[in-house]
């Protein structure tokens, strides 16, 4: 069954019970957009027990706020109760609800867009709050006090930016005006809340666009100052026709579409060390050091940004080796092997791609090393070893570190093409390590 015929069975089944419920929030949006929801919620006057009472499947995952997951065929559905919110200590949760009407639960949601409920029973849409109108006009609006949403929950400031960029509508001055205000606040709330946030604005379309709002409205200056210390450091016009560091950042971020997490941090962060590498020599401007600098500050970002250590050590590889291929056409084959079979080269070529993209243009290393990986069939770059350690203690040799660099050596021929069968590897062994014990 479709999501949303599960959806819709829920609401006719809370009708039946004698509740009022209609769909609500975003996928009543995206369904005037002509967009397919990701996920529908249904808004009830049903209470959290009434809603587990009449479904067997629920998971009490917001209780005490009035929210319950409503299980279909294994497909969770957020089903929240009109509520009234009571005052927000925390910048996140309210001390305390009270049950309310429909209109007082429109009325405490966060913007105008995504107030309207959809009554799919009798094909009819509530819109207390102009919703539709700022759809038409493209415009994310704060319902109500801008000032009193953003206080109740400072994420909606950062949410704020993301329904920007990725509907490519503008924020309505009022709006735009109160985030910029309280900005700098944005940090009392959780860092995993913030990064969640931060990470669905650049994957989910306009990157570009929603790092720009970022920084227009003061939120990345809090949230990452690095990235705003790139405006103004210089690039030599030769590589960096485009301007300064931040610029060409931004210009990376305009070629991402959908891309995954880690090279989305890996394309913001490639260069964040250049402020603190900066060097202006005779005739050109250097930055020696950047991509370890570098490395080991988007790996703090990203620690504060609360994401998995499997995304900081992905990024990290990125920003490190962000220009390795550029040595590519001069390694030995061995090593040009090695690269070429790294866990991460895909996205690295891909980050390289898009560098050069949005600096000179110059393509030819990245196709030089994409037409390498065409014409290597993967057992060239990743063979069976030859050798291995018992054929070392075979000859004599005691276990140890030095193994390991055996081992390598015979890679390295075995790669290079010096040493294609056993028989061979056995004889370089015999002939390089025997009586060495």
């Amino acid at each position: 069954m479709p999501l949303r015929e599960k959806a819709l069975s829920i609401v006719q089944r809370l009708r039946q019970q004698g509740y009022e419920s209609y769909l609500a929030g975003g996928c009543v949006r995206d369904m005037l957009l002509h967009k397919s929801p990701k996920d529908y919620d249904i808004a009830t006057s049903a209470r959290p027990e009434d809603v587990q009472r009449v479904f067997p499947d629920t998971v009490p995952v917001g209780a005490q706020f009035g929210v319950i997951l409503v299980l279909v065929e294994g497909d969770p559905f957020q089903v929240a109760s009109f509520r009234y919110d009571g005052p927000y200590l925390d910048g996140r949760r309210p001390i305390h609800v009270r049950y309310g009407s429909l209109r007082e639960d429109i009325q405490r949601r966060d913007f105008t867009i995504n107030g309207m409920v959809y009554d799919p029973i009798d094909d009819r849409l509530i819109d207390l709050v102009e919703g539709q109108k700022d759809l038409a006009r493209q415009t994310i609006r704060a319902i109500g006090d801008a000032r009193q949403r953003f206080e109740e929950d400072r994420l909606r400031m950062i949410r704020a930016v993301r329904f920007a960029a990725s509907l490519e509508f503008s924020i309505e001055a009022e709006t735009f005006a109160v985030i910029q205000e309280l900005a700098p606040t944005i940090a009392q709330i959780s860092w995993e809340r913030i990064g969640d946030e931060i990470t669905r604005i650049l994957t989910e379309g306009g990157a570009r666009r929603g790092s720009l709002l970022l920084d227009g409205c003061g939120l990345l200056a809090t949230l990452m100052p690095e990235i705003g210390a790139m405006k103004g450091t210089p690039q030599s016009p030769d590589y960096h026709p485009e301007g300064d560091v931040f610029q060409h950042t931004m210009l990376l971020l305009r070629h991402l579409e959908a891309p995954s997490e880690t090279l989305a941090y890996g394309c913001l962060l490639h260069d964040v060390a250049k402020p603190l590498c900066v060097r202006q020599e005779a005739h050109r401007i250097t930055f020696y050091g950047h991509t370890e600098r570098g490395a080991e500050i988007a790996e703090a970002i990203l620690k504060r940004l609360k994401r998995s250590r499997t995304v900081w050590d992905r990024v990290a590889y990125l920003v490190r080796n962000h220009l390795r291929h550029v040595q590519a056409p001069k390694m030995r084959l061995s090593t040009l092997k090695r690269f070429l079979r790294e866990d991460g080269i895909d996205e690295l070529l891909e980050l390289a791609r898009i560098d050069a993209l949005s600096s000179n243009g110059d393509l030819q290393y990245y196709r030089f090393c994409k037409e390498r990986m065409g014409e290597l069939k993967d057992d060239e770059i990743r063979p069976q070893p030859l050798l291995r350690g018992g054929d070392l203690i075979a000859i004599g040799l005691t276990p140890g570190p030095s193994f390991a660099e055996i081992l390598r050596q015979a890679e390295d021929a075995q790669l290079g093409g010096d040493l294609t069968s056993r028989q061979e590897a056995l004889a370089w062994l015999e002939r390089n390590y025997r009586n060495r014990g």
